[in-house]
């Protein structure tokens, strides 16, 4: 990482896990990454925001789902930095990369509530995916991210 990328701080971001009544996960293709990539919602949040309130909304902004009620909240925060050929490019250059608080919530509502035609489009194409599977797809950045949420979702779905 060039010297004064390192300087930069993380932004504050939140990321939500959805399973299904099978304990499927949601994730979403992006429209911005030409590669065969898939996440789950995520997105930053705003100055003085409570992190429950932006992983609702950054959730209703990317795939129009409201119908989810919370399991947990992962504690403290999960962060990432951006590869070198992404610094200085996303978020404006403002950001090295993102700490993140997820939560995993479960989806009760029915799959045609979920549209990822929003305002605002970031995804092509969403489907529920096997917990196990979402390192499969991941963007290489985020890989330990996602190897964490494994983790912590297995606790949940164990009880």
């Amino acid at each position: 990482m060039e010297e004064h990328f390192e300087k930069l701080p993380l932004r504050n971001g939140v990321g939500v896990v959805i399973l299904n009544s099978q304990n499927k996960v949601f994730v979403a293709r992006r429209i911005d990454n030409p590669k065969n990539f898939w996440q789950m919602p995520q997105g930053g949040v705003e100055d003085g925001e409570d992190y429950y309130k932006a992983a609702l909304r950054e959730l209703k902004e990317e795939t129009n789902i409201k119908s989810i009620s919370l399991i947990k909240e992962i504690d403290g925060f999960i962060s990432y930095n951006l590869p070198n050929n992404l610094l200085g490019i996303i978020w404006k250059g403002k950001y090295k990369g993102q700490k993140q608080k997820w939560f995993i919530m479960k989806f009760t509502g029915k799959d045609n509530e979920i549209n990822i035609n929003t305002k605002k489009p970031e995804f092509l194409d969403w489907r529920w995916v096997d917990l196990e599977t979402i390192t499969d797809t991941v963007v290489d950045f985020k890989l330990k991210v996602y190897e964490k949420l494994i983790l912590e979702v297995r606790k949940v779905i164990a009880n």
